[in-house]
């Protein structure tokens, strides 16, 4: 829980280092607009301090979740990363000078409380392997995400950022599961199993889906359906084919809490992008 909650932390502190970069980039540029000045615009970011200090703790926020997912349940580990919103809107309020309501920092506590539930009725990550299938399974979600992303644009422009958000979540909950389905890192059996693709695709597709909900939607809808993509149907599959279980007589707590966590995480949804236009100042 400790790796997963650090995973959360970097994540959510990446996108506001990130978000600062894009700010100062865009108030030292000048207007502009489409894919050459979007270019233009990431170029002056990454050569900033924030945006490569964002890029190294999605580094790490990426190998501590990979620890949490070998050693507690997946469905803590959904829970967890959903959590990073509140860590997103947290360090938002400080350093881009966000106002939170009242009921966005209400939210926070609420996600709060849902993973200090989750710690407390957690137990350890299942033993099983689950069917063989599961692994070409998990191949084909991605693959699915991947063509949904690819194919973004002839979606219906009402559904589309939802659908795109949902297809995000699919895609991380792939890295997820496909995790947990690598067992041995050696060359040649990574290069023999499925979900060795599934993990490498479904983060890609991922990714893609996400950019692609954000710019062409509401960020608040993506990352809504980002948070139930990446929850629910991962911790499914955790409890059903991997054996994911609970402490002895906790698993309501275990139910509540991660109920809770995700009603936390989808009220601060609005928070999937940190705002970077909070106040137009440059940032020193």
């Amino acid at each position: 829980m400790v790796c997963a909650l650090g995973a959360s932390v970097c994540f959510g502190t990446a996108t506001v280092l990130q978000a600062m970069a894009a700010r100062t980039a865009d108030a030292g540029g000048g207007d502009g607009e489409g894919s050459a000045f979007a270019v233009t615009l990431f170029l002056r970011a990454v050569r900033q301090w924030r945006y490569l200090a964002g890029l190294a703790l999605d580094g790490l926020g990426f190998l501590l979740q990979i620890a949490a997912l070998r050693s507690v349940p997946i469905y803590a580990v959904g829970a967890a990363l959903a959590s990073s919103l509140a860590v997103t809107a947290v360090v938002s309020a400080r350093l881009l000078k966000v106002r939170l309501r009242g009921a966005e920092w209400g939210a926070v506590g609420v996600v709060c409380a849902g993973m200090a539930l989750l710690g407390i009725a957690s137990g350890t990550e299942g033993d099983r392997d689950g069917p063989p299938a599961l692994g070409y399974a998990m191949l084909a979600t991605a693959l699915a995400v991947l063509v949904l992303a690819l194919l973004s644009g002839r979606l219906p422009e009402r559904g589309r950022p939802l659908a795109l958000g949902l297809g995000a979540g699919f895609g991380f909950g792939v890295v997820e599961v496909s995790v947990r389905l690598i067992d041995s890192p050696a060359p040649s059996d990574l290069a023999t199993n499925p979900a060795t693709y599934a993990l490498l695709v479904g983060g890609g597709a991922a990714f893609l889906s996400l950019t692609s909900a954000l710019q062409r939607g509401s960020v608040t809808t993506a990352t809504a359906g980002m948070v139930i993509g990446e929850t629910i149907g991962p911790a499914l599959v955790g409890v059903v084919w991997l054996g994911d279980r609970t402490r002895e007589g906790l698993a309501w707590v275990a139910v509540l809490g991660f109920v809770v966590a995700v009603a936390g995480a989808l009220a601060l949804a609005r928070f999937g992008e940190a705002p970077v236009d909070a106040d137009r100042e440059t940032i020193p």
